[in-house]
């Protein structure tokens, strides 16, 4: 299988399936010297570790990391950095009847197609715990950035139709409702929307808003490698991301010109914006605004509601999907989120590293 990779300077690969012995990464291009522990990457996979709420997976693992290689007396050694979280309560015989048929919403159908036959365990590569990998690399990114004063925060704008409304924002908030909504009302609306979603074997999507702050200017490359490009393949990298905008996104297409364009102003002696309509980004490089994106997360297409499909031996059948499975996957896809982001701008910056000769010069004659 291809594509397990991404980046070009600091690089990952993800490996393992949801029902395999585990899961976990391999960082490449990490720099020598940065303090990391377990524990720095735990606060992360903490985020995103199932059960935590009624409205999650009810699969409880600890999701407890492990560092193999790269770490020495607490420092990354300028080494490949390889983690590991092992699986420890997945319960295959639950998959065992998908065998024979494909699941509407998941990759069942396209993986027989490409590869002759697929791990039907949980949905093997494409399930949600390929995730964990992303989220541990992601933790040592955003270390790199910390160091650089950049944050990322991010947040469920809306679930279930239901959006939050930013006279009442309050990212505290966010981290103290199952649905890390910055919106105390809009979150106790989510709650019986769900609950009767729960009710009736069904799930809900949503929408992620992402808010990356102090991005030096210039990041990004001005064709392949844009940063809203980069962004924009991270994020649709994610399995359930199906729409990803930046800045006013599809918004834009109904502006004109003169109401679109961020006006250039002169604040406290330095160049900046008097709107952000952008999103932080001019010409594929970081304008020195806050990066403000979104990504559109389907519904969990594993429901137990009765569903029409076809199987193996080209029969009509009715299924009900059973196991463990999220009844939203919104909450829990939002560190994904700032884990992708962490990575891809911590590949730029990297790359950026080389953009101007006066720079490297300055920096070897020291």
């Amino acid at each position: 299988m291809a594509g397990s990779t991404f980046g070009n300077v600091f690089k990952i690969m993800t490996w393992g399936e949801s029902h395999g012995e585990g899961v976990g990464v391999v960082i490449d291009g990490c720099p020598a010297g940065l303090e990391l522990s377990e524990k720095d990457i735990q606060v992360m996979l903490d985020r995103r570790k199932p059960g935590q709420s009624k409205f999650t997976t009810q699969r409880k693992e600890a999701d407890e990391v492990k560092i193999m290689s790269g770490v020495f007396e607490g420092k990354t050694t300028g080494t490949p950095i390889s983690m590991v979280v092992l699986n420890k309560t997945q319960r295959s015989a639950d998959y065992s009847e998908i065998a024979s048929y494909y699941r509407p919403g998941h990759a069942d159908y396209t993986f027989d197609e490409k590869y002759g036959f697929r791990d039907y365990r949980g949905g093997g590569r494409s399930s949600g715990r390929e995730t964990i990998g992303r989220v541990a690399a992601g933790a040592v990114a955003v270390k790199i950035l910390e160091q650089l004063g950049i944050k990322i925060q991010a947040y469920s704008k809306e679930i279930g139709g239901i959006a939050i409304d930013y006279n009442n924002f309050d990212i505290k908030e966010a981290q103290s409702n199952p649905f890390t909504m910055p919106d105390k009302e809009a979150a106790k609306k989510v709650e019986e929307y769900a609950s009767q979603k729960i009710n009736e074997c069904n799930s809900v999507g949503g929408i992620i808003e992402c808010v990356i702050s102090n991005v030096m200017t210039g990041i990004g490359e001005t064709v392949f490698d844009k940063l809203d490009a980069n962004l924009a393949k991270a994020i649709m990298s994610i399995g359930a991301v199906k729409g990803f905008e930046i800045g006013d996104g599809f918004a834009a297409a109904k502006a004109d010109g003169l109401h679109n364009n961020d006006s250039f102003i002169i604040k406290d002696g330095k160049v900046t914006k008097a709107t952000n309509h952008s999103g932080g980004v001019l010409g594929g490089m970081s304008d020195g605004s806050d990066i403000v994106f979104r990504a559109a997360i389907k519904p969990t297409p594993s429901i137990s509601a009765t569903q029409q499909t076809v199987n193996k031996s080209g029969e009509d059948i009715e299924i009900s999907i059973k196991g463990r499975h999220d009844p939203m996957i919104v909450p829990r896809a939002v560190v994904v989120v700032e884990a992708m982001s962490a990575l891809t701008l911590v590949d730029l910056i990297f790359e950026n590293m080389t953009s101007r000769i006066d720079r490297i010069v300055d920096f070897y004659k020291k």
